[in-house]
C-alpha cells in the first residue's frame, strides 16, 4: 500500500520495442472447450528485454475469420533496466477477418523484485515476422 497521496504522484509510462514469437501446437490431451492449444516462448528487444513463456487456447467457429483467444503469458528481464518479471494475461476476438479487438494487462500483484508492484496494459502490433508493442505502465518509486 502507498502512503497517502502517493498514488496521485505515479504517472504513467510508455515501454516500446519489438519481440519476436514461436507458437508450437500442443498436441494430444484434451483441448478441454477450446479449437486448440498452443505453446508460446517470445524475445523481447527495446524498453523491455528478455523472455517469456505462455499458454495460448484458440476457439475456433464455423465463420471463416471469427475466432478467439486466451493466453498466459510470464516475462522474466527488465523493463527500462529495472529486473523482474510479471505475468501478462490475454483475451482477443476476431469477428469475419476485419474487427480485431486485443486486451493485453498485466495481472495485479504479479510483479517480482525490482518490478513489484506494476502494473499496466500492453497492446502489439503484427507485422510480417515481427511484433511491435508498447507496455502503458505504472511502477512505485
Amino acid at each position: 500500500m502507498l502512503p497517502a497521496g502517493e498514488e496521485a504522484m505515479q504517472t504513467t509510462q510508455r515501454a516500446e520495442g519489438t519481440f519476436q514469437v514461436k507458437a508450437t501446437p500442443v498436441t494430444g490431451g484434451d483441448n478441454g472447450a477450446a479449437s486448440g492449444r498452443m505453446s508460446l516462448a517470445k524475445t523481447f528487444w527495446g524498453d523491455l528485454t528478455g523472455i517469456s513463456t505462455g499458454d495460448m487456447w484458440t476457439a475456433g467457429t464455423t465463420v471463416s475469420g471469427s475466432a478467439g483467444y486466451v493466453a498466459i503469458e510470464k516475462f522474466e528481464g527488465a523493463l527500462n533496466g529495472r529486473k523482474g518479471s510479471f505475468t501478462l494475461l490475454h483475451q482477443g476476438i476476431m469477428r469475419a477477418g476485419a474487427d480485431f479487438q486485443l486486451r493485453i494487462v498485466i495481472v495485479p500483484d504479479s510483479g517480482t523484485d525490482q518490478l513489484a508492484g506494476l502494473t499496466g496494459e500492453m497492446t502489439i502490433k503484427m507485422e510480417t515476422g515481427w511484433h511491435s508493442y508498447e507496455l502503458d505502465y505504472t511502477l512505485p518509486g
